[in-house]
């Protein structure tokens, strides 16, 4: 979502590292460029200038003009205003009152609601170890509450029963009721939505808020929009009170600017962004981790965070006594390869490392494909178990085969055995290299040699 304002903000600040001293003179252009890039970006004019202003009121100080590093010292002051503007920490979700929890989950037809309904509820089962019921409240679009039940099975957490007729206020009350009887910890209300903000839908909205006093009222925003989300936002507050946002499909070409305007504008918190369709695709939003991000710093602590929820960790330690033995199969391979793509393919795990905004053009040259993970997954499950554990049986009419049922192409398969080949001598070599070795060489064996 960022990229664009990433790639600004880099040049500028990369000419200003360039300079051994600082005036005020390449301050003020700086900040002027700053300002530039951030409206291109749609972030909202009155948080455009109050940024400017303020860093620049930090910048010019003799303390930075004078120091070893002022364009460092500069950046740091952007980085930590950024920080200021996104709301300085993390704010989670708030299960602190009397079970069962009622969360208000709030938003216009088509921002994510209901599919973000279903991953929040995956997230408080999974993570905090809550019980939880969804319920929808929405009567008048088809399906919608079959899909809400759909989306439960998925992620295994109950939906409240379906009584056709009921209006949204009974259901509620229904939900409210059902989560006290049967000891749930939290109960999600899916509100109906709307392609635009009616007073039917406020009203609506209203009568259920006061009927089940939700601790959380969540809106749930489309990053696409711009600034048509703040102004969601401000109205939703405005009428309804909305206690923190949830922000979908940053993992789209937005600008940013709504992100970057929506908790100065609205005074409320994103607490949460959806980074993809897969049910799995929600993560907390840390305004310090987005800055960086956006300064091209890398989110190290997000793609650590990552790795810990999708390894397997009884897995790892397997995979880790084989290769201690030199040991590597194409069963493990297989394995690595579905980490990857758990944690958002090759280009998912790029985007959180510090410094890689700058060799953007260079990656893109290196044609990383991300779909030949899928390739190559598709081609090892085409094979025996005997053809996985050696792979010298493997003559021509094998891999012929192999291509065929994975519809792929010889050469395919014969660029996948020799990336494998490779991976198993580096294996090999485990106890040569000792462990740092290993991270040295992993990530360079694992990218895939797309065409």
């Amino acid at each position: 979502m960022f990229d664009g304002l990433t790639g600004r903000l880099g040049d500028i600040f990369d000419r200003l590292r360039r300079r051994g001293a600082l005036t005020e003179e390449d301050v003020g252009a700086a900040l002027r460029e700053v300002r530039v890039a951030l409206l291109e970006a749609d972030v909202a004019l009155p948080v455009v200038k109050s940024f400017v202003n303020g860093v620049k009121e930090k910048a010019v100080g003799q303390e930075v003009l004078r120091s070893i590093t002022p364009g460092q010292m500069v950046i740091k002051i952007v980085h930590d205003h950024l920080v200021e503007m996104l709301g300085e920490q993390n704010e989670g979700i708030n299960l602190n009152a009397e079970a069962p929890v009622p969360v208000l989950m709030l938003g216009l037809q088509g921002s994510g609601k209901t599919t973000s309904t279903a991953k929040i509820a995956r997230l408080l089962k999974t993570r905090e170890k809550k019980k939880v019921l969804m319920a929808s409240l929405d009567t008048r679009r088809p399906a919608a509450q079959e899909q809400l039940r759909v989306l439960g099975e998925q992620v295994d957490v109950a939906t409240l029963p379906i009584v056709p007729g009921e209006d949204p206020v009974t259901i509620a009350q229904r939900a409210m009721r059902v989560g006290r009887l049967e000891g749930y910890d939290v109960v999600m209300l899916d509100t109906a939505g709307r392609l635009a903000i009616d007073e039917e839908l406020m009203d609506e909205v209203v009568r259920i808020r006061d009927v089940t006093k939700p601790v959380e009222s969540l809106l749930v925003v489309d990053a696409m929009t711009g600034q048509d989300a703040v102004t969601v936002a401000t109205n939703f507050n405005d009428k309804v009170g909305v206690t923190g946002i949830v922000m979908t499909r940053i993992d789209g070409d937005a600008r940013g600017g709504a992100a970057l305007s929506m908790r100065q504008i609205t005074g409320r918190p994103i607490k949460l962004l959806g980074t993809g369709e897969k049910i799995d695709a929600l993560e907390a939003f840390h305004p310090d981790r987005i800055a960086g991000r956006i300064l091209g710093m890398g989110d190290v602590l997000s793609l650590v965070e990552k790795a810990a929820e999708t390894i397997d960790r009884e897995e790892a330690e397997k995979l880790a006594a084989k290769m201690e033995k030199g040991n590597f199969d194409l069963d493990d391979m297989l394995s690595q390869l579905r980490q990857i793509r758990k944690m958002g393919g090759m280009g998912g795990m790029l985007s959180m490392l510090p410094g890689v905004g700058k060799i953007k053009d260079q990656l893109s040259k290196a044609n990383i494909d991300e779909r030949m993970l899928k390739r190559q997954e598709a081609i090892i499950t085409s094979m025996t178990q005997k053809e996985r554990r050696d792979i010298k049986i493997l003559n021509a009419s094998r891999r012929r085969r192999i291509a065929l049922g994975s519809g792929t192409t010889v050469a395919d398969v014969n660029r996948l055995l020799k990336q494998y080949q490779d991976m198993a001598d580096m294996m090999r070599k485990f106890k040569k290299l000792g462990k740092k070795g290993l991270m040295r060489q992993g990530l360079s064996a694992l990218m895939p040699k797309g065409r």
